[in-house]
């Protein structure tokens, strides 16, 4: 990390990885060379830090009534209300505690800010399961992505415990959750599942545009490419219809079944 082409890592990988442990292993130290301490290195070169934040890991908090995702927000909220760019900040799956998309907005608006030299231009470790956010290494100035490498042969993996550049491939959850002995009929079916997913989102991908028009509402993952295609289909229709040849009962007709046609019926 530095303050000029390398500002902020995004880190993927699978689960299991350690990409908390190194994260937190950064952090230390960061810790441990402020206060004048010996660093586990060959060599290093940390600059000042004023300030450390971590937002690693979260839970409910039932007196308060927070759920585990306001928690979470809450911590966000401190760290961008207080942090500088002499900061460390470590973060760790911001966003993952709501919908995909409100997730995944969230934590590319956080990116977006702590990088901007208006704002917090930090030093960040941010770690995620968005595969989306690696995109935002090419639209922004000193982010770069790195992954933590395995070893994925016939559906069994290893995991190799060290970084590279470039984002990761894929999450691997469902190899990790073999792993974990969830039983054989739920992984194949997830697997399954995870194949018909794919396959019905292939060359489908989040564009997300550098704009600070908000997003209206919350797109349905699935739905858009059927919606797409009876629009379509309703467009071609009415391309075809003659009105000089249509009498008013026939166009009245022709209205209810693209109706019905528009609405998924027929």
């Amino acid at each position: 990390l530095n303050h000029i082409d390398k500002k902020i890592m995004i880190l993927t990988g699978p689960n299991m990885a350690c990409k908390s442990t190194y994260m937190r292993q950064t952090a230390l130290i960061v810790l441990l060379a402020q206060i004048g301490s010996f660093v586990p290195a060959d060599s290093a070169i940390i600059g000042i830090t004023d300030r450390i934040f971590t937002r690693v890991g979260a839970a409910d908090d039932l007196a308060a009534g927070q759920s585990t995702f306001m928690v979470e927000m809450n911590e966000v909220a401190q760290i961008m209300r207080n942090a500088s760019s002499r900061s460390l900040l470590i973060l760790d799956e911001i966003g993952r505690g709501t919908g995909t998309y409100d997730g995944l907005s969230i934590a590319w608006s956080v990116i977006e800010h702590i990088a901007d030299e208006n704002y917090l231009n930090a030093r960040t470790l941010f770690a995620t399961h968005y595969h989306e956010l690696t995109d935002i290494a090419d639209k922004t100035k000193g982010i770069f992505n790195c992954h933590i490498t395995t070893n994925n042969q016939n559906d069994k993996i290893e995991f190799l415990h060290h970084i590279e550049e470039g984002a990761a491939g894929q999450s691997y959850g469902i190899e990790v959750a073999e792993l974990a002995g969830v039983p054989d009929p739920v992984v194949n079916r997830a697997r399954d599942i995870l194949y018909q997913l794919e396959k019905d989102n292939k060359g489908r991908r989040l564009i997300i545009k550098n704009t600070a028009r908000p997003l209206d509402g919350q797109v349905d993952l699935f739905s858009a490419a059927q919606s797409f295609n009876q629009s379509n289909k309703v467009i071609d229709r009415l391309k075809n219809i003659d009105l000089d040849y249509v009498s008013p009962v026939d166009a009245r007709n022709i209205l209810e079944e693209l109706i019905a046609e528009a609405k998924g019926k027929k």
